[in-house]
Parts: C-alpha cells; sequence; structure tokens
C-alpha cells in the first residue's frame, strides 16, 4: 500500500501550464515561463512530484523533497533507485545511465506500471549517473 509522510517535505506552488488533471504524483518539468508541465521524455530535469490534480492556468502543489506517492511506469523492485520515465512516471534507474536524473528511491515496490507507491523524493539535486 502506498502512503505519504509529511514531516520535512519541501513544497512549492506553481501555477499549472497544462491540463494536468490526469498528472497526480507524476513527475512536471519547469517550462521557460516557471509553470509547471508534464515531463515529456527520460531525459527531462523533474522539479518534482505533482501532488494535486490542476488544470491550466490553476495553481500546481509540487513536492520537491520528502516522501510522496508516485505512479511507476513498470515494475520496481526493492532497493530501486528512480528516476522518470517518458511519460513522467518512476521508472528504476542503474547506476551507468548517464542519460537520465536519478531523483529518489523507492519504499514500496511496484508490481506493474501504474501502480502507486511510496518513493523518497529529492528533486532539488537530481544528478545523473558518473
Amino acid at each position: 500500500m502506498a502512503y505519504e509522510f509529511s514531516n520535512y517535505s519541501v513544497k512549492v506552488t506553481l501555477v499549472a501550464g497544462e491540463d494536468l488533471s490526469a498528472k497526480q504524483y507524476n513527475f512536471v518539468k519547469l517550462n521557460s515561463s516557471g509553470q509547471a508541465i508534464a515531463v515529456a521524455a527520460a531525459t527531462d530535469v523533474p522539479v518534482g512530484v505533482l501532488q494535486n490534480a490542476p488544470i491550466s492556468g490553476q495553481e500546481a502543489e509540487v513536492l520537491i523533497v520528502g516522501g510522496t506517492k508516485v505512479v511507476a511506469g513498470a515494475s520496481i523492485t526493492l532497493p530501486s533507485a528512480i528516476g522518470t520515465g517518458a511519460t513522467g512516471k518512476a521508472v528504476a534507474l542503474t547506476t551507468t545511465d548517464t542519460t537520465k536524473y536519478v531523483v529518489g528511491s523507492l519504499i514500496t515496490a511496484s508490481g506493474a506500471d501504474g501502480n502507486v507507491v511510496t518513493a523518497v523524493i529529492n528533486c532539488a539535486n537530481a544528478t545523473r549517473a558518473n
């Protein structure tokens, strides 16, 4: 079962730069205007995990650092470092993948694509593998 924990999390409220109503608990990035939009490529730099489901122009609550629910993009076992897939869902990353950003680790395993899992996220310091 996925869960959230709020102690010591860092969240920001941004303007949704597009309809994000179907993207709750997916990774989002910033557009050139500083608005939250959906991650559209596995190599995008995520700003955080969307906590609500706004339409364009509404407030988007984004968790940058902390524990949260996140939608898995595949079956992911523990322990796993995670990053974003091409649709903004969490995917397992290897330490040799230098094209994607490591942004957290899972606390609960994912059985399949689309499952909501628990992760510790740190998009404030997204790094690529060396």
